[in-house]
């Protein structure tokens, strides 16, 4: 005989298995407030907030246990005051796990009805990000019935009729135990969990028309984020001389009008910050108590009028921020960002020179809009350059100046760098947006295309690189979004499906067959 230690057997992988009910699983004229559940082996609740979900859904959560411990029986207390003949389901998702080992019973569900039959029809489908490649979890798609009492606000304000979750990486959902009727179909990333929309924090998607039942399509709704609408947050000092207005909105720029009189000196400017929903107003130095502001919008009828308490605050002083610090790529722009509005620029006071210490020709522009110098010149494979400015070169909105400024730049070869060459095909409508991105879905680079041409993107960085195609339908130049009220979807998105790595001093070359 040898020595040895016992094994323990094989690895439990077999879930906890429900054995029993109280009522009974498709119980009809449900009248019970208690609902228990019983397994084979012991069991823990693990996530049950996001997991469990009832539909149609219930006023008051119900209280569930066991919670931080084992048993071998689940326990639903029901708080709410059931519809009438309706069919009710309860899914647990893979919130039931054995006590040992963790494994779910997945999508353990409970039904039951309060009227005389259980209802059987299902309906399914997928939701996926309109934008982004990746799809968020646990996203909530809800059936309204068509009635008398629906409109399109509802959504805003009232509990659906039916709801589920997406509960895996495929984002599939399927809601089953449903009565015949016309439908609205929703799908949303319901970030306060109250099943109703919230346009400022939660994704939406939706489908067209309405869903008649029963049904054998299978649906596809598109989240997307929507623009908020038109509004406009308290304003306050940001800084002794700037006053700080937030506001929403789609292509929407409120305008700003001081009430309160000011002495003549002094000096005023509106300036919107750069790729925020942000108005500043700057003024120069003057004692005061409070300033009275009226904020409105020409293409809405909306006032609104502010008074702003003056704090103790230091100044804002001037910062000048470059764009890229030591390497420089052949195909990118060189700008300095300013915490100020520049209002002056000196030419003869900016000199760019090569590493010979040679002055080299380059075209300084100030724009206005982003509040930034752009330095538009030709760049050398291996150069370095140094860019010097003398302080009166930049004067800001306080007649403040920059101090001396050096600022070493330098380029790769470029036997570094790749080239990606992309031959469209197939379904594809112009114009078209074509984006290079990092893995994580930032973009890089990007092209517009008004027609058939081959799309290259050179000189860029050794990486691996997903590539997407943006329709531009409405022929804007951007992507849009959708909006739920005005029943717009959102502008489609394609992925090239594979993830492309560009190598150093190599050319990849690739047919993109949108559709096929």
């Amino acid at each position: 005989a040898k020595r040895g230690n016992p094994t323990g057997g094989p690895k439990d992988v077999k879930p906890p298995e429900l054995i029993g009910a109280e009522p009974p699983d498709l119980t009809t004229e449900f009248k019970a407030k208690k609902i228990r559940l019983y397994f084979d082996e012991y069991i823990k609740l693990e996530d049950i907030q996001n997991q469990l979900i009832v539909s149609p859904p219930l006023k008051y959560a119900p209280q569930i246990s066991p919670q931080g411990g084992a048993s071998k029986v689940v326990e639903i207390i029901l708080k709410d005051t059931l519809r009438e003949n309706t069919t009710y389901t309860i899914n647990f998702g893979q919130s039931i796990l054995d006590n040992n080992e963790g494994n779910p019973n997945s999508f353990l569900s409970y039904v039951f009805s309060t009227g005389t039959y259980i209802d059987s029809l299902t309906v399914a489908g997928v939701v996926k990000d309109a934008f982004n490649k990746e799809t968020d979890d646990f996203l909530t798609v809800m059936l309204y019935e068509i009635d008398t009492a629906f409109t399109d606000s509802t959504i805003y304000k009232s509990l659906p009729n039916y709801i589920t979750n997406t509960q895996d990486s495929t984002n599939i959902f399927r809601l089953q135990h449903l009565k015949p009727g016309q439908y609205a179909m929703v799908a949303m990333k319901d970030e306060a969990k109250n099943n109703v929309f919230d346009q400022k924090t939660d994704k939406i998607g939706f489908i067209q028309d309405t869903v008649t039942l029963p049904t054998d399509t299978v649906f596809l709704l598109k989240l997307f984020r929507e623009i908020p609408n038109y509004s406009v947050l308290p304003p306050g000092f940001a800084a002794a001389n700037r006053i700080m207005f937030g506001y929403t909105g789609k292509n929407i720029q409120p305008s700003i009008e001081l009430l309160t009189p000011i002495p003549d000196s002094i000096r005023t400017l509106i300036a919107k910050e750069p790729l925020k929903d942000t108005l500043n107003f700057w003024f120069t130095p003057f004692k005061m108590d409070s300033l009275v502001f009226k904020i409105y919008n020409e293409t809405q009828v909306q006032n609104d009028t502010f008074s702003v308490k003056s704090r103790k605050l230091e100044a804002d002083s001037l910062v000048l921020n470059p764009s890229h610090r030591g390497t420089l790529n052949f195909e990118e722009d060189f700008y300095l960002s300013a915490t100020i509005p520049i209002i002056k620029l000196d030419t003869s006071r900016i000199s760019l020179l090569n590493s010979d210490s040679l002055p080299m020709p380059v075209n300084l522009r100030l724009d206005s809009l982003e509040n930034r110098l752009l330095f538009d010149f030709e760049k050398g494979a291996n150069e370095n350059y140094t860019i010097e400015m003398l302080p009166g070169a930049l004067v800001d909105f306080f007649e403040d100046t920059n101090d001396t400024l050096s600022i070493r730049l330098g380029t790769s070869s470029y036997a570094d760098l790749g080239n990606l060459r992309l031959n469209l095909g197939g379904a594809i409508r112009f114009p078209v947006i074509v984006q290079l991105t990092d893995e994580k879905g930032k973009m890089v680079r990007e092209v517009y295309a008004t027609e058939q041409r081959i799309i290259e993107f050179n000189n860029i960085d050794p990486a691996k690189y997903w590539v997407r195609v943006l329709f531009d339908d409405n022929k804007n130049g951007k992507w849009d979004t959708g909006n739920y009220l005005k029943k717009i979807q959102p502008e489609e998105v394609i992925y090239f499906l594979k993830l492309l790595e560009v190598r150093a001093n190599w050319e990849l070359e690739e047919n993109f067959s949108v559709g096929g």
